[in-house]
C-alpha cells in the first residue's frame, strides 16, 4: 500500500456497524509512501494510521484525478476521480410475526432527504415444520428485493431527470 501527501484515505469501520473514516494524508513515514501515515481526519483529528489487512477501502489521488483509465487495476486501490465521497448507508429491518407469519419492514437510512421503506411478508404451509426463523428469512429477503427495485427506480427517474431520457437499464418500466 502506497500513499503521498494530500491523497485522502477511507478506512472501512473495525466493526460492520460502526461508520466510514476519511481523511487527507499529511505525511508519509514509511518509505516510498508506506505507511504509517499522518492523517487529518475529516472530523478535525489529526493522528497515525498503520493501517491493517481490508482496513482500507480506498485511496484517492489529486495527482491522478482526470488522468488516464479512472478504474483501479487488480489489487491495486482506486486513486482517480474528480470528487472522492465517503457514505454510510444502513437498512433497518424490523420483523414481526408468529409461528405462521412474518412480515418485515425495511428502511433504508442514508443521507437523502427521503428514505426508502419496503415491507415482505412469509406464511408457513400447514404441511412445514414451524420454524419462525425460516419465515423471518423469507419475509427479510422478499422486503429488501423490493427495497433495491425501488432504488434502482429512484435511480432511473433521477438520471432521466438529468438527461431528459429514460434509463431502459436500471428500470423495468
Amino acid at each position: 500500500m502506497r500513499a503521498n501527501p494530500g491523497d485522502r484515505i477511507i478506512l472501512a469501520a473495525p466493526t460492520v456497524d460502526g461508520p466510514l473514516r476519511d481523511g487527507e494524508v499529511l505525511e508519509t513515514r514509511g518509505d516510498d509512501g508506506a505507511p504509517p501515515y499522518l492523517i487529518r481526519w475529516s472530523d478535525g483529528h489529526e493522528g497515525l494510521l498503520y493501517p491493517g489487512p481490508g482496513s482500507v477501502l480506498r485511496i484517492t489521488s489529486h495527482e491522478t484525478e482526470g488522468a488516464g483509465d479512472p478504474r483501479p487495476k487488480q489489487n491495486e486501490p482506486h486513486r482517480g476521480g474528480a470528487h472522492p465521497r465517503a457514505h454510510d448507508w444502513q437498512v433497518r429491518v424490523s420483523i414481526f410475526g408468529s409461528d405462521d407469519d412474518a412480515e418485515a419492514t425495511v428502511v433504508l437510512l442514508s443521507d437523502s432527504p427521503k428514505h426508502l421503506t419496503a415491507r415482505g411478508r412469509s406464511h408457513r404451509s400447514e404441511h412445514d415444520r414451524v420454524v419462525p426463523e425460516i419465515g423471518d428469512e423469507v419475509a427479510v429477503a422478499r422486503a429488501l428485493r423490493r427495497l433495491a427495485d425501488q432504488l434502482l427506480e429512484v435511480a432511473a427517474d433521477d438520471i432521466e431527470g438529468i438527461t431528459g431520457e429514460p434509463d431502459v437499464t436500471l428500470s423495468a418500466r
